[in-house]
């Protein structure tokens, strides 16, 4: 089955333990690190929007890109409390996403990095953002190490019974193609109308998602082949340098090749 469909409806409240807001924070602090304070911020992979949605309240104006119709839809209902922010999504793979034109920042967080299962696709990525980035524009991104998907999260399984969802996670890491494949099983409460009697009634959904665990080189080779300028890559959340060991790393680049204005 297509992955993020029956997925999607329920992801946000699934990841309800994911602290969003101390992510955008972090990601909001290396931008104004590297000098981008305002102007259209792109993100890949932005699933429900809820990076997407804080960087639009801290006055980004946002793009952001998924291939999910499902997870849009969702992140199409989310709007920045309080804000008049500018947000518009895409539909669209990452491996050829294109713009309108030249933005000042994108991001790829949440492992969406990972999803791209093929170093040479990865690198077709990391151009198209060289590509669509102004100049001395900067990319941030995240991805889990080669050592989390072998180490920590192999062949274990994650089960969770909520009031009205249920869900089995279950990880396959084979060693050879270094790819961890998720195999997911949902149980979600239909709606008592729709079930026709008092006892709740659930139904069960099946997705499988697929994530390559890569090396430090792996990656920090992929953004130097696409033409990139790499800056930094650090363990996740904090301006230490990464290590092996770290289970997920942010990379800093800045684009190369265009001249300023």
């Amino acid at each position: 089955m297509e992955a993020y469909t029956a997925f999607a409806g329920v992801y946000d409240a699934l990841m309800d333990n994911i602290p969003y807001e101390e992510w955008a924070e972090y990601i909001i602090s290396l931008l104004r690190e590297y000098q981008v304070t305002n102007g259209i911020v792109a993100e890949l992979g932005c699933g429900t929007g809820s990076i997407t949605k804080r960087l639009a309240a801290a006055g980004y104006d946002m793009i952001g890109i998924d291939n999910s119709a499902d997870m849009l839809s969702i992140a199409n209902t989310k709007k920045p409390s309080g804000d008049t922010a500018s947000i518009l999504y895409l539909l669209q793979d990452m491996r050829e996403f294109e713009l309108y034109g030249t933005v000042a920042a994108i991001v790829s967080v949440c492992d969406s990095i990972n999803y791209i299962l093929e170093p040479e696709e990865l690198t077709e990525v990391f151009r198209l953002v060289n590509n669509y980035l102004d100049p001395q524009g900067i990319f941030i991104f995240d991805f889990h190490t080669r050592h989390y998907y072998r180490d920590v999260v192999a062949d274990s399984t994650i089960a969770e019974d909520r009031e009205n969802i249920s869900f089995i996670w279950e990880n396959y890491y084979d060693e050879t193609s270094h790819i961890n494949e998720l195999s997911l099983t949902l149980f979600i409460q239909e709606p008592k109308e729709a079930s026709h009697t008092e006892t709740p009634l659930y139904r069960k959904y099946q997705e499988t998602h697929c994530q390559r665990g890569y090396t430090i080189e792996e990656i920090t080779g992929c953004v130097l082949a696409s033409g990139l300028e790499l800056l930094a890559v650090y363990d996740a959340f904090t301006h230490a340098p990464a290590a092996e060991e770290s289970e997920r790393i942010y990379v800093i680049a800045k684009e190369y090749g265009k001249r300023p204005n």
